[in-house]
């Protein structure tokens, strides 16, 4: 063995020695050594809380202009016919036609939030128009099967008529999955209609 390699063995051992030592000496009820105490008793400020070290004079930082919070992405349209029509020009679902998953989700959240009123078919007999509310139209009629994705997202989105906007009940994904649900339930009642195979 070299002396360098020799140098570097006896180093360690007794760097290990020292550690050990010092573990094996610690008092468990008293606190730990402080190397850097400004760096564990510095200032601190609560977020409503006024601080001299900015500009402004607070502790809550404003957002950077153009900042999107997570999860939260714009939504460039208002709950007008003409912003409706627009939506179904520029949104496109983001889900794949054969995306098996997303169709599972999108009939659990149409069970979940869309049944009651539009019925487990989408013929608007849900329970709601069953008890005194106005029904929906059927999601079944021609209207409604042309209507582009992005309108529909729209009137998910900000509500249209009777029916109230549920952006703030039902997340961005699942209005998507939804309106897969819809158009399945379109295509078999096509089906039923023409007598078609699936």
């Amino acid at each position: 063995m070299s002396l360098r390699s020799l140098n570097v063995v006896l180093g360690g051992i007794m760097f290990g020695a020292i550690v050990f030592s010092i573990a094996a000496s610690r008092d468990f009820s008293k606190p730990n050594l402080e190397v850097l105490p400004d760096m564990v008793h510095g200032p601190t400020y609560r977020a409503f809380e006024a601080n001299e070290n900015n500009p402004d004079g607070k502790t809550l930082r404003d957002p950077a202009p153009g900042s999107i919070p997570r999860g939260y992405l714009p939504f460039p349209f208002e709950a007008t016919e003409q912003d409706a029509k627009r939506a179904g020009e520029e949104l496109i679902n983001p889900n794949a036609p054969d995306d098996v998953a997303s169709l599972a989700r999108g009939a659990v959240a149409y069970g979940v939030y869309c049944q009651q009123c539009h019925g487990p078919a989408g013929e608007g007999d849900g329970m709601v128009a069953k008890r005194g509310f106005p029904p929906p139209p059927s999601l079944l009629l021609e209207h409604a099967i042309q209507m582009k994705d992005g309108q529909m997202f729209h009137v998910i989105t900000l509500g249209q008529a009777n029916m109230p906007g549920h952006a703030a009940q039902v997340p961005r994904e699942d209005r998507w999955n939804i309106i897969m649900y819809i158009r399945s339930l379109q295509a078999e009642a096509q089906r039923k209609t023409t007598g078609a195979q699936p």
